[in-house]
């Protein structure tokens, strides 16, 4: 088993198509050796079926092949019979759909601490869209009804701390951008925009841009968007240490 941590995926969203294959080619490459799921948490309104399939369909074609770990409730989560498989996996990949999902479902669960550990011991841990949002430290939901642009925060998994997540950065997330702002909890809170299918990819002790975009960082009101290809600077480092027993 590959010593320390595994690649860590932040991907903007549009994910399993055209335009993804720097991204998932790298997280195949690096997921040799034992099973691979793909968790449809955020997509359990949406249809959490279509997003296996086409997870399946997606990675099977560039060599890869994955299952379902179910986690679509709380009660899976929590089942110690999922987290049992969890220490074996190689690679976890959280769709994307409800950003605030995730979070409420994998939190301070058997499953997700799992998860964690594997990913620690060198498996892949990857989330796009509102499966990125949960990997950081707040997730981003509606402040009030559907279409407002308005953000506020929630706690999520926290792998990255003092990052927030603003995925589909290009299309419509570059708009959360001044609610993002206001209702920030801390003024040192680092928003990350990876436009679709584009990554901010953490692997061997650094950062870079990957995919078909760029990515935009936000902090102490400066704004640095980084190329495909190029080292993204001021990202904090995800937590690679266990706590102590």
């Amino acid at each position: 088993m590959t010593a320390g941590p595994g690649p860590l995926a932040l991907v903007g969203g549009d994910e399993f198509g055209p335009g993804n294959e720097p991204i998932d080619e790298l997280l195949v490459a690096a997921a040799e050796g034992g099973p691979a799921f793909v968790l449809a948490t955020a997509a359990a309104r949406q249809g959490p079926g279509a997003a296996v399939a086409n997870a399946t369909r997606w990675f099977g074609a560039i060599g890869l092949d994955v299952v379902e770990l179910p986690a679509t409730k709380r009660s899976h989560a929590t089942s110690a019979s999922n987290a049992e498989r969890a220490p074996a996996g190689r690679f976890f990949y959280l769709v994307g759909g409800d950003p605030g999902l995730v979070p409420k479902t994998l939190a301070d669960t058997p499953l997700w601490e799992a998860i964690v550990d594997a990913w620690r011991a060198g498996a892949v841990l990857a989330g796009s869209s509102a499966g990125a949002m949960a990997l950081c430290e707040w997730t981003l939901v509606r402040e009030r009804m559907p279409g407002d642009d308005r953000r506020r925060y929630l706690p999520a998994l926290g792998v990255v701390r003092g990052v927030a997540v603003l995925p589909h950065f290009e299309t419509f997330g570059h708009r959360w951008v001044d609610s993002a702002i206001a209702a920030a909890p801390r003024d040192d809170v680092l928003l990350l925009g990876p436009d679709e299918r584009t990554a901010a990819v953490w692997q061997d002790g650094s950062w870079r841009a990957l995919g078909a975009g760029g990515v935009t960082v936000i902090a102490h009101g400066e704004r640095r968007r980084f190329e495909s290809g190029e080292a993204i600077d001021g990202l904090p480092q995800p937590d690679v240490d266990a706590p102590p027993s």
